[in-house]
């Protein structure tokens, strides 16, 4: 067939359906499954990303759009500045940058919120291989943290485990204490 040959078409007759993708559906897991079962690994998986000057409103769009509750914050690909998820959009973080930057919600950018690097907790890709998920949830509730990356070669991101991603495999919720990480945190809680 030559290239600029049109391809034949046909009209659809009344019962016609769509093909629908089947969902993608996580493995159910156990305490004693291996950790590597509830890793995004990014090798296998795009990396739901945002810029930081993107206001708080579009980063939203883009975690209900991509159905993810973190983005990573590039600047420019691959290198990472830090991540923002759903709690830091709305929760105190935001509302303490309205208060200290004088701006209203809808004023403020993903790097007015954002984690930078220096915060972010990380696990070693080969402590994972030999881990099982129930060490995973522990160093989440130790941190009180949702997300913990999952690093490689010393400084590559390689994924990310998920409270949340977890807790649908698991089938069940998973109990959290708030963790104070500075000063100003333990003032806060004690206040």
């Amino acid at each position: 067939m030559s290239p600029e040959s049109a391809l034949s078409t046909r009209r659809l007759a009344p019962g016609a359906a769509l093909a629908q993708a089947q969902p993608w559906q996580a493995p159910p897991v156990t305490l004693e499954s291996p950790a590597l079962d509830v890793i995004t690994d990014l090798t296998q998986m795009k990396a739901a990303t945002v810029q930081p000057g993107v206001s708080l409103h579009e980063a939203e769009q883009t975690m209900i759009y991509q159905g993810v509750r973190m983005l990573f914050v590039v600047t420019e690909m691959p290198a990472l500045e830090g991540l923002i998820t759903t709690t830091d959009l709305r929760g105190a973080k935001a509302m303490a940058a309205v208060h200290d930057l004088g701006l209203h919600w809808d004023e403020l950018t993903v790097a007015d919120v954002m984690t930078g690097l220096p915060m972010l907790d990380a696990i070693d890709f080969d402590a994972m291989r030999s881990a099982r998920v129930g060490n995973v949830i522990a160093t989440l509730k130790q941190f009180g943290r949702n997300h913990l990356l999952v690093v490689d070669q010393g400084t590559r991101v390689r994924g990310v485990v998920s409270r949340s991603q977890i807790e649908r495999q698991l089938g069940r919720v998973i109990e959290m204490a708030e963790v104070a990480s500075s000063f100003a945190e333990i003032e806060k809680m004690l206040a």
